[in-house]
């Protein structure tokens, strides 16, 4: 697999020039336009993330990625993440599978428990069953990835007897990546469903998840399975300069993570945290096009990436700097990358 350069949002709700927070429909189709743009300049992968709540406009990627195959030729698509662990994981098969058909062949989906947990109590899942939830769940697609007739027995939905799920892929099945956030139990759990491994590193220092990495790959060897791809999901903004680019993200980036931190117990994020963010050293990926170039190429050989996404969207930061972002990316760091990573 050659190294590749995606993009991700949540469908951040952003501000107008006036400082108005757009409508969740505004938002929506904002989103297919970044993606019609990353398509046009040759961006690998673009995704989305589910949430349910009310800073984030994305509730259901499948029907926003669908939107974007229908405007768009060669971007893959996916999610970032779908939280199977409050959904049925037969139904997100189906949703991917049919998302694959209408996009030709460019549907992905990265798999993950979520970070947030909203989704439990409206669609009437038990928070103490976080984990199991998601080890039945997971385990299940993976059989689902067969597309075989399946038979299936847990705790957590009803059993399945020689049971066909439709559609089928045009190529067999879907290609599926599980998100982690940095447990070991469930870097072990990727590599033991088969699936590629994502990197949500959103804080504090990539080169602390190279073990993880490590743990990733021993376990596939173990298991006598080819090694899979591993990547990385990571926030940043690119702008002409570090300083502009700082600038830019700085406020918006710090009202979205204080106002998390808040509802989780969280100090207030301060501008020395984020200025360490964006430094060599850091997890966010905001400046210069050489600047986010640099780190990316450094923290992808570190890590043994096959692929690195930017999670363009910070907060209510506005749809054009969002824009500019996606083209900088696009034509400025992804060269120097991708020269670098050959």
């Amino acid at each position: 697999m050659d190294f590749q350069l995606g993009l991700g949002t949540f469908g951040d709700v952003t501000v107008d020039d006036d400082g108005r927070l757009l409508e969740h429909h505004e938002v929506l189709r904002n989103v297919v336009e970044e993606a019609k743009l990353a398509d046009r300049l040759g961006i690998d992968f673009f995704g989305v993330g589910e949430h349910h709540r009310e800073d984030f406009a994305v509730t259901a990627p499948e029907v926003v990625l669908a939107a974007i195959a229908s405007e768009t030729k060669n971007i893959r698509i996916g999610s970032a993440v779908t939280v199977l662990s409050s959904d049925d994981p037969v139904r997100v098969y189906q949703r991917f599978a049919t998302l694959d058909a209408i996009s030709e062949g460019r549907a992905e989906v990265i798999l993950g428990r979520g970070s947030f947990t909203e989704s439990f109590p409206l669609f009437g899942y038990a928070l103490n069953e976080y984990g199991r939830l998601f080890e039945e769940k997971a385990s299940l697609f993976t059989e689902l990835r067969n597309e075989e007739a399946i038979t299936w027995r847990g705790t957590t939905r009803p059993p399945l007897t020689n049971q066909m799920v439709y559609p089928k892929t045009e190529d067999g099945s879907i290609v599926t990546w599980i998100g982690v956030g940095g447990s070991p139990d469930s870097v072990i759990r990727a590599a033991r469903n088969s699936a590629r491994l994502m990197l949500a590193i959103i804080g504090g220092q990539p080169s602390r998840f190279a073990p993880l990495v490590e743990l990733y790959f021993k376990t596939l060897d173990e298991m006598g399975q080819d090694r899979l791809p591993v990547g990385v999901h990571s926030p940043g903004h690119v702008a002409d300069s570090d300083e502009q680019a700082i600038e830019e993200v700085w406020p918006h980036h710090q009202a979205l993570f204080s106002k998390i931190g808040k509802e989780r117990g969280w100090p207030p994020m301060s501008r020395a945290q984020f200025e360490h963010g964006v430094g060599p050293d850091g997890a966010l990926y905001v400046g210069s096009p050489e600047t986010v170039a640099r780190k990316i190429i450094k923290n992808s050989k570190l890590l043994n990436l096959s692929r690195f996404d930017m999670k363009y969207s910070n907060g209510t930061l506005p749809h054009p700097k969002l824009m500019k972002s996606i083209e900088l990316y696009a034509t400025k760091v992804a060269p120097l990358v991708l020269e670098a990573m050959r």
